[in-house]
């Protein structure tokens, strides 16, 4: 089993153009495990970890409902803004400037093969990741992504996630905001849930703006010790 992991931040990329190299990834792993099954090889799969920041974007999963886009194609426009469905779980989410978005593309027979525990551990990781700032963060009950106030009249989501797997690799992934522009958030109906609120890292702790580069080395740390991984 291979457990290294290749990091890559992408930087500022489009959506449409970084879901393309997610592809890319996703593909060459499964061509791998495709020929090892096949000819009975053991060629071992390779696994990557993704950080971007999208350009302001809308995305619809799979079982996502196109009401709860709440603007037209011109509305898109004026706000700046993209839209697509995509071949991710979960409903509708945003992606924009100033919102940590990571995509793990894994080959889970490297680790487990469990994609409930893959989420769970997805979302440990924000969890432990927001405590090192003081934040109390959770689950919510049957709504995947990572939460404050679950079970008061102030529960806010402050990360979403949503991921695709096939033959057991993973991608897509989730996002989570840090000093994100929360306006943008009121064009949709978020993950399809209606009347819950979604917060920001900057929000929650009552200042201008976070550093994306510290949280960013803070969620690596989290994930490569609840995956044994290593990126040596």
């Amino acid at each position: 089993m291979n457990k290294q992991i290749n990091i890559e931040d992408l930087g500022t990329k489009d959506f449409k153009d970084t879901w393309d190299y997610q592809e890319q990834l996703f593909q060459s792993i499964l061509d791998v495990k495709i020929k090892n099954r096949r000819e009975a090889t053991a060629m071992q799969t390779t696994n990557y970890f993704l950080f971007v920041e999208h350009p302001h974007v809308y995305t619809l999963g799979k079982s996502g409902e196109m009401s709860n886009l709440l603007l037209n194609e011109a509305q898109l426009e004026q706000k700046g803004a993209t839209f697509y469905k995509i071949n991710r779980g979960g409903d509708i989410t945003y992606h924009g400037p100033g919102q940590i978005v990571g995509y793990p593309i894994l080959d889970l027979d490297n680790f487990f093969t469990d994609i409930h525990k893959y989420l769970r551990l997805l979302e440990e990781m924000i969890i432990l990741t927001l405590a090192e700032y003081g934040l109390e963060t959770e689950r919510s009950p049957g709504e995947t992504g990572v939460w404050l106030g679950v079970g008061t009249p102030f529960a806010r989501k402050i990360c979403a996630l949503g991921v695709r797997a096939s033959r057991w690799v993973t991608m897509h992934g989730f996002a989570l905001n840090v000093n994100a522009d929360l306006g943008y958030f009121d064009n949709i109906v978020p993950c399809g849930i209606k009347g819950k609120a979604v917060t920001s890292l900057n929000v929650e702790l009552g200042v201008e703006r976070i550093s994306e580069t510290e949280v960013k080395a803070k969620l690596l740390k989290h994930f490569m010790v609840l995956f044994e991984g290593n990126n040596s």
